[in-house]
């Protein structure tokens, strides 16, 4: 009866332990690969609890999770010859558990060494702008290199490849630093000259509106008296007056007209804002005299000169004095008014009379 027992008891702790070793659980993001007598079954085993034999029978479970590894830097010429040091990252994953558990013996050491590779091999084949500045396609182009080799053998899916950082020599940096220097400044100076150039037009276009109406040459000139005067100089410099020089253009006999002495050099957006200006309404008192009266406005060298102020300004030109004149008006007697001891040569003369008749 005690043997009976004893074998009762034999079978059942043989049974639970049969019963734990049959039953196993796969995590969800799992997924199971039984192997019976060392050959593998087709059928993979899915999450969840799943009964296997519990003799001869082996499970292996397969993480199906995607996996970030970091590629070791990698030392390469670039195409245009630079030296350069890139790192990177892949991201992968297993889509066949049986392939990457029966193909391979360790996936991911696999899939590191195809990386460094397959980073290198990269290396050589861009250059150092489209490291720097073209990353999104230098990633796809090494995500299909090294995903060509790794899905349909391993079973291994490279979903993405990220080049983390490039580092290059020292007199590289220093010689992009020098070059981009010389690129801002180069713009810089394009955007001084383009201004200077801008302004230069405006004045231009400026001085075109300002020669044709010349009451606004001359508040412009005040204006600047003004300025100069606010500054408390001890020395106060006043230009020519306009006035006088177009004087002298009347003197010469054919003054040209504000026209064609000044061209008008402005822009499109000069005139354009010239025509925004000119399209503004009147105000009401020129409304008045009419569209055609206050726009048309004589220059100052065509005003004929009228007889009042050709009689307030003085003649320029000097009278000759005749010198001769004033001895020739004497009185009867002979004798410059005034007395005969008035003019020491008369006396002379007259002294010189008897000496004659002796």
């Amino acid at each position: 009866m005690e043997a009976l027992l004893v074998f009762i008891a034999f079978v059942a702790a043989g049974g639970l332990i049969g019963v734990s070793r049959s039953i196993k659980q796969v995590q969800q993001y799992e997924e199971g690969i039984v192997f019976r007598f060392g050959r593998v079954l087709p059928q993979t085993r899915q999450p969840g609890l799943t009964f296997i034999r519990p003799v001869g029978d082996r499970i292996q479970k397969v993480n199906k999770q995607i996996v970030a590894m970091a590629v070791p830097a990698q030392e390469g010429i670039t195409m245009d010859n630079v030296s350069v040091r890139v790192d990177a990252v892949v991201y992968f994953r297993v889509v066949d558990p049986v392939k990457a558990t029966i193909n391979v013996q360790n996936y991911m050491f696999a899939v590191s060494q195809q990386a460094q590779t397959s980073l290198r091999s990269i290396i050589g084949q861009t250059e150092l702008q489209q490291l720097l500045a073209e990353r999104d396609a230098v990633n796809r182009q090494l995500r299909q290199i090294i995903d060509e080799p790794t899905e349909g053998p391993w079973g291994v899916k490279v979903e993405r490849v990220e080049i983390k950082d490039v580092s290059l020599p020292e007199g590289m940096k220093r010689s992009m630093a020098r070059q981009a220097e010389a690129e801002r400044e180069r713009r810089a100076r394009i955007i001084v000259a383009d201004a200077e150039y801008q302004a230069s037009k405006r004045l231009a276009a400026a001085a075109n509106v300002m020669a044709r109406d010349p009451a606004a040459l001359q508040l412009r000139l005040l204006q600047t008296v003004v300025e100069v005067a606010s500054e408390k100089n001890s020395t106060l410099v006043m230009p020519v007056p306009v006035e006088l020089l177009r004087f002298f253009d009347r003197g010469s006999g054919h003054p040209p007209s504000p026209a064609e002495m000044i061209e008008d050099t402005g822009d499109a957006e000069v005139a354009a804002a010239e025509a925004a200006i000119e399209s503004k309404p009147a105000p009401p008192e020129a409304a008045a005299l009419g569209q055609d009266e206050t726009l048309a406005i004589p220059p100052v060298a065509h005003i004929p000169p009228s007889p009042v102020a050709d009689s307030a300004v003085p003649d320029p030109v000097i009278p000759e004095v005749d010198v001769p004149a004033v001895p020739e008006a004497r009185v009867p007697d002979g004798r410059v008014p005034g007395g005969s001891g008035a003019d020491p040569s008369s006396n002379g003369a007259a002294g010189e009379q008897p000496d004659s008749q002796d």
